[in-house]
């Protein structure tokens, strides 16, 4: 058994975590809560939905299906070049699956929020098991709900073509992380009451540990995001150290260490590269790096608006018109190149009502909008058009739209209004 040392730790992360390439791939993966239509207050069982999908077939675009452990499905397509490739494979796939589900009277839940059902896990795993005891030793009732009743969009972009530019779209990833969280947010309901929350799915994971879910780059942190991500991952806590490497024999759950205390030597046994890779898997900030940029902050949405933070982010990501646009706009909402905490609260509570942020939000769709087309993706323009044009632009997010979820309060002028550039351009 070889131990590692605080080096290995900085060299995983530079080599693996923060690699550069020319951009331009684009993947998502979805999560989906699943009720039965006959009986929406039970649990749809893992069997139950393994079976089906067995049944079904792989599916055609080639996604890969998963579980989370209260039974939501996952499917995670593969990385193709631009958002219109990526939408092409994950709008089969779905299709697919939604067919499957429908057979036996399933479907998948449109809200990032289970709205009606308590928590409950499903899924027994060493690694499951572990994470319940690690938050409920921490009194976190979040993680519970986090494990086994939320869904969310990961929309997956590459890190950059150099040094300069990975840094760059490091930035740009958490100040639009805020704006993301706003223009979609869809969980406003749970055990069918309003929370006060437009995206209650945000609150959660920011009432949990915040050693391993709040973002990485805040104000005044270090400009090397490499060096802050090793600093992020050492000192948060360890989750679980299992008996063996790689996950055999019992798991000893919340050690009561650091990353860098375990590399220090005071685990219960010395450090491996797979213990680092799993304490690594085990970090939840909103943009995670993984060798690519994973935005995790993105509520899951009805089906007919799920490509559009896809198609969005790709946009603003990989077209330089846009990403301009983006940059400037996030720059004046955050004051700098990092959002504070408070603004992300404000995201998931206010959504595009408030002022700040829909004026963000606004010009960061219309410059997708704008930049569709000329990626290949006209048809997606025009979806997001639609989308902006029903939410954003009048100064709503989803969760406004959702029955049982009171009407904002205020309406802001010139929400709805249109910059007369964008008005066919996309048709």
């Amino acid at each position: 058994m070889v131990s590692i040392t605080t080096d290995d730790v900085h060299e995983y992360i530079n080599g693996v975590c923060f690699k550069t390439g020319p951009p331009g791939k684009v993947g998502a993966e979805t999560e989906w809560l699943v009720t039965d239509t006959t009986a929406p207050e039970t649990t749809v069982t893992i069997d139950r939905l393994a079976a089906l999908l067995e049944g079904s077939g792989p599916p055609p675009a080639g996604s890969r299906v998963t579980f989370e452990p209260g039974g939501q499905i996952e499917l995670s397509s593969p990385a193709l070049p631009g958002p219109a490739r990526a939408h092409e494979a994950l709008a089969a796939d779905l299709e697919h699956l939604d067919k499957t589900l429908a057979q036996d009277g399933l479907r998948l839940v449109e809200s990032a929020l289970d709205p009606v059902r308590p928590p409950a896990r499903q899924l027994r795993l060493p690694r499951y098991t572990a994470m319940e005891r690690f938050f409920a030793g921490r009194r976190s009732r979040g993680g519970h709900t986090m494990m086994c009743a939320t869904a969310s969009l990961q929309v997956c972009l590459d890190t950059g073509a150099d040094a300069a530019d990975l840094r760059a779209r490091w930035e740009l990833a958490h100040r639009l992380g805020p704006v993301l969280v706003a223009v979609f947010a869809n969980s406003a309901l749970w055990r069918g009451r309003p929370t006060g929350w437009k995206s209650t799915r945000w609150a959660i994971w920011a009432g949990m540990d915040a050693d391993r879910t709040a973002p990485v780059l805040e104000p005044g942190g270090t400009a090397d995001p490499a060096a802050a991500w090793a600093a992020y991952a050492l000192g948060a806590s360890v989750m679980a150290v299992p008996e063996i490497p790689g996950g055999g024999g019992p798991w000893l759950s919340d050690p009561g260490i650091t990353l860098a205390e375990w590399v220090a030597g005071r685990g219960p046994r010395p450090i491996t590269r797979v213990d680092l890779e799993l304490h690594m898997s085990t970090l939840f900030p909103p943009v995670r790096p993984r060798g690519w940029w994973e935005l995790r902050m993105i509520d899951a949405l009805p089906l007919r608006w799920w490509p559009v933070p896809v198609a969005v982010a790709a946009a603003l990501f990989d077209d330089p018109r846009a990403r301009g646009a983006a940059e400037e706009a996030t720059e004046r909402l955050c004051g700098g190149p990092a959002p504070d905490r408070r603004l992300w609260l404000r995201a998931a509570r206010d959504g595009v009502g408030d002022p700040a942020l829909a004026d963000c939000a606004r010009r960061c769709l219309d410059a997708a909008v704008e930049a569709l087309p000329r990626m290949g993706a006209a048809p997606l323009a025009r979806l997001v058009d639609d989308y902006a044009d029903r939410h954003t632009r009048r100064g709503l997010s989803p969760a406004d739209t959702r029955p049982g979820v009171p009407e904002p309060r205020t309406a802001h002028a010139g929400a709805a209004d249109r910059h007369s550039r964008h008005g066919g351009g996309a048709r």
